[in-house]
């Protein structure tokens, strides 16, 4: 079997000079180069806490990557599958390298439950070791949609239930993105302790462009064009081709749009976005900003979602977005205030709001300015990761307590 690399180690001064900060144990299935939502907030969350803990991360070796945390975090990484699920490669099992980090660490902190996240807390647990599990995604829905195995369905997600049943009572604490991701998670008899932090945007970042038509023209796009777009994993749950099929329909009545979608992922996604005239896959970059800041309408078009982070960016960027009810999504977007939605998997309702929002300038301009404020009042990453590291440290002094008892 292949050896884990570990691509980042600590200052070696540590081992010298004694290191009194709790020590932080981080799993994930997905990382960087990797780009998805869960790779996006470790990028955000990480450097706001690598000062307040000694901090190690576990996760897939999808390729090398310069964080550049430098040596504040300690990463090891895991090979991947030859196979892929989905749009992505598995880690490895690699049970004795997860059970000796997990030894070391005062608390751990999952992000996923796939084979690194789901041994870590199986190793927690026989160690005694606490638990604090962020929930990324609704695993039933997503499994049974990325997977695309429409006649084994309803038995994929009876499964995936049971199974994610399982782990995350192995948990101590859930961190959910909203209120609505934990009631779904108690629906389904997961009664561990849940608490909500929403997630984070840079709103000094992700702003508005100074000019739509500069904005455009500095990725090489026409001025004259209207822009759709899309960016995140190319999956099978993230439907695109129903987006697909709308712009298709759009692009007869508005032959001056094109159908900008970032990311990678599925090939035969891919291949079918492609052959469709107007459709531009520029592939995955670590800078969707000037990108989003070209849009002139961003789409979301997904079965399942927690949060949507794509989505909050875009909002960000002022780009006015029609969405499905997914998730966190229908509680924050206010339709015809911040943002509209259609129906789930009707490309004709899509292509409808597209035209209407299209011919509706100064509704556009509303929305824009709405989603914007929006983001800005609620969604921040200085505070995701300050109430993070509070309950971390609210867990770890639980742990003391119950100990010294």
């Amino acid at each position: 079997m292949e050896k884990p690399v570990e691509i980042k180690e600590k200052d070696k001064s540590e081992a010298v000079h004694g290191n009194s900060k709790k020590k932080l144990l981080i799993a994930t299935d997905n990382f960087l180069p990797r780009w998805d939502g869960i790779s996006r907030f470790l990028s955000e969350i990480i450097p706001r806490l690598k000062d307040k803990y000694d901090i190690t991360l576990i996760a897939p070796d999808f390729g090398p990557y310069d964080t550049g945390w430098g040596h504040a975090v300690r990463i090891i990484k895991i090979p991947v599958q030859s196979f892929r699920v989905g749009d992505f490669n598995p880690a490895k099992i690699e049970s004795g390298i997860i059970k000796r980090e997990v030894k070391k660490a005062d608390i751990v902190f999952s992000q996923t439950i796939g084979p690194i996240g789901f041994l870590t807390i199986r190793a927690a647990r026989h160690n005694k070791k606490k638990v604090i599990s962020y929930i990324h995604s609704i695993e039933w829905e997503l499994v049974t949609r990325a997977m695309g195995l429409t006649f084994l369905k309803k038995y994929l997600s009876i499964f995936t239930k049971w199974i994610v049943r399982r782990i995350y009572k192995k948990s101590d604490l859930l961190i959910v993105p909203a209120e609505s991701i934990g009631e779904m998670l108690s629906w389904q008899k997961i009664n561990t302790k849940k608490k909500v932090v929403h997630l984070g945007v840079d709103t000094k970042k992700f702003v508005p462009p100074h000019m739509k038509g500069e904005a455009k023209k500095s990725i090489g796009l026409d001025q004259g064009l209207f822009i759709i777009g899309n960016h995140g994993r190319i999956g099978r749950e993230k439907d695109l081709p129903t987006l697909l099929r709308a712009f298709i329909i759009v692009k007869k009545t508005y032959p001056k749009t094109a159908l900008l979608i970032l990311g990678e992922g599925v090939e035969g996604i891919k291949k079918k976005l492609s052959k469709v005239d107007g459709v531009i896959l520029p592939g995955a970059t670590n800078n969707v900003i000037p990108y989003l800041q070209a849009m002139d309408i961003y789409c979301l078009p997904s079965l399942t979602e927690t949060t949507s982070l794509a989505t909050l960016e875009a909002m960000a960027c002022g780009v006015p977005v029609i969405a499905t009810k997914v998730g966190f999504v229908r509680d924050y977007i206010k339709p015809h205030i911040n943002g509209l939605f259609f129906k789930e998997r009707n490309s004709y309702d899509l292509a409808r709001q597209l035209m209407f929002l299209m011919r509706e300038e100064a509704l556009r301009k509303k929305i824009s300015l709405e989603a914007r404020k929006t983001v800005e009042k609620e969604f921040n990453w200085d505070k995701t990761a300050k109430e993070i590291e509070e309950t971390i440290n609210e867990v770890i002094e639980k742990s003391s307590g119950e100990q010294e008892r």
